[in-house]
C-alpha cells in the first residue's frame, strides 16, 4: 500500500494512497497551491490517481481538489448532500459506498456534525487483512478533540448531529484502527487539538475527554467553548462551492 500524509498549511493535513501494485491512488482533502505536490507524487510513485476526494466543502481555507481532479482526469467527490448547494458537476459520494483503489478499499460514512456533507474514509489494504486499518476523519474527530459544530449554524442541532456520528459510526470501529485527521494543533476547525498528527480509535476512546460525555453534556460542551471562525470564512465556502463572489 502506498500512503502520504501531508501537513501542509493552516494546520492542515492531506493524504495521498492506494495501491502501488495497480498504480491507483486516492487524493483526499487537497489545499489549492498544492496540486503540483500530489502530481509530483504520482509521478514519482508511478500511481494514477483515481479519485479527488474532500471530506466536506471547507470553510478555513480554500480547495484545490476540483483543481487537481481536472488536472488529472479524475472524478472530484463530495457527500451528496451538497447536490444543489454547489455550482460546478462533482461526483457523489454516498453512505457505506465502497470505492475500489486496486487493492486498496475505501468506505466512505456519513458523519455530520462538524458540517451537514461531512464524511469519513475507512481503508483496507486487503492484501495486508480483510479487517479496517485506518480511517480518514476529516474535521470529524481530531487527535485529542472534536470538530466544532457551528459553522453551518444551528449549533445545538449538529452538536447533536456530531455526537450520533461519533458514536453510532466512528467509536463502534475496533479500536486497533488507526485515525488520520484533517487538522492538528492551530486549526480554527476544532478546540484542543494535538500536534501529534495520528491516533488509534482505542486511544481516543481512552483518553479524547470529549468521547467519554453523554449527549446532554457534549452537545453543551462544545456549543460552549467555540473559536473564533476561520479569517474570511464565507469568501473560503463560496468559493470552494463553485458559487459567484
Amino acid at each position: 500500500m502506498y500512503f502520504k500524509q501531508f501537513a501542509t498549511k493552516d494546520a492542515s493535513l492531506s493524504y495521498f494512497f492506494g495501491c502501488a501494485g495497480h498504480g491507483k491512488a486516492v487524493a483526499v482533502d487537497v489545499l489549492a497551491g498544492d496540486e503540483d505536490w500530489f502530481i509530483t507524487e504520482a509521478e514519482r510513485a508511478q500511481v494514477h490517481i483515481t479519485h479527488v476526494i474532500d471530506t466536506h466543502v471547507h470553510a478555513d481555507h480554500y480547495s484545490g481538489g476540483r483543481a487537481l481532479a481536472q488536472r488529472v482526469g479524475a472524478p472530484y467527490c463530495l457527500h451528496e448532500s451538497d447536490r444543489g448547494q454547489i455550482g460546478f458537476e462533482f461526483t457523489p459520494l454516498v453512505d457505506d459506498q465502497l470505492i475500489e483503489v486496486g487493492n486498496v478499499q475505501i468506505q466512505v460514512l456519513h458523519t455530520p456534525g462538524h458540517t451537514p456533507d461531512s464524511v469519513c474514509l475507512l481503508v483496507w489494504d486487503l492484501r495486508r487483512a480483510q479487517a479496517p486499518w485506518f480511517v480518514l476523519t476529516g474535521d470529524t474527530l481530531f487527535v485529542g478533540a472534536i470538530g466544532r459544530p457551528d459553522l453551518a449554524g444551528r449549533e445545538r442541532e449538529m452538536a447533536g448531529m456530531l455526537y450520533d456520528s461519533l458514536h453510532s459510526r466512528l467509536m463502534k470501529l475496533p479500536d486497533e484502527v488507526e485515525i488520520y485527521p484533517g487538522h492538528q494543533a492551530g486549526s480554527l476547525c476544532g478546540a484542543g487539538l494535538s500536534g501529534k498528527p495520528a491516533s488509534t480509535l482505542g486511544f481516543e476512546k481512552r483518553w479524547n475527554l470529549a468521547l467519554a460525555q453523554g449527549k446532554a453534556a457534549f452537545i453543551d460542551a462544545v456549543t460552549r467553548d467555540i473559536p473564533p471562525r476561520p479569517a474570511d470564512m464565507e469568501t473560503k465556502l463560496r468559493s470552494n462551492r463553485g458559487l459567484a463572489a
